[in-house]
């Protein structure tokens, strides 16, 4: 009964932290306030989770936990290039838009903390590319996409479907709307990300 309970209420402060630090973020969230969103008391918050860090970084394994086993799914597919394209760009801004504090927590913590990032690597459900730096190499060989790295095409993806949240406020400024509109562009690049890759590799 003791451990059911005590499951229930890790999980239960571990969505309220994402809560706050959705709100928030992680310089503005404060522990009172994540325990007054678990109903807890802060003592017993800080009995789960010495530190706001370690509070952040369980949230953020929390949610990168549920993320990369779908973009190890989708990268090690039996579907095409195109296939991949479209739905790693589709299921990552999917994602993002539920959990947008992880782009900015992966590279604060890239900055700041390159312990936990090596760490993050070694899980067991990190992506790997190989199967799809083959398949790449191959459809340039057979003629069927221009004459580009694996590496750099997996960059390019990866910089076009991230970088719209972490630049979110500079882009809002450079283009001069609102929360409103650009989480109709954020909704748009669900397809328009793949389009652009895929009609930029593609031989006709």
């Amino acid at each position: 009964m003791n451990k059911t309970k005590d499951t229930t209420t890790e999980s239960n402060i571990l969505d309220a932290a994402k809560n706050i630090f959705q709100q928030k973020g992680m310089v503005g969230a404060r522990m009172q306030e994540i325990a007054d969103e678990a109903g807890i008391n802060k003592a017993l918050l800080h009995y789960y989770f010495r530190s706001k860090q370690l509070l952040f970084e369980a949230v953020f394994k929390k949610a990168f936990s549920m993320l990369a086993p779908q973009l190890n799914e989708v990268i090690n597919s039996e579907t095409s290039i195109f296939e991949k394209i479209k739905n790693f760009s589709h299921n990552y801004i999917s994602f993002v838009i539920k959990h947008p504090y992880l782009p900015n927590f992966i590279l604060q913590e890239l900055n700041r903390n390159q312990d936990f990032v090596q760490n993050l690597v070694k899980e067991k459900n990190f992506p790997n590319i190989s199967k799809f730096k083959k398949q790449v190499n191959d459809k340039v060989a057979d003629g069927t996409i221009r004459n580009i790295k694996a590496e750099q095409l997996f960059i390019n993806i990866m910089a076009l479907n991230i970088f719209p949240f972490v630049g979110a406020p500079l882009l809002k400024g450079f283009i001069n709307i609102g929360d409103k509109e650009y989480n109709q562009l954020i909704e748009e690049r669900k397809t328009a990300v793949a389009d652009f890759i895929i009609n930029a590799i593609k031989i006709n």
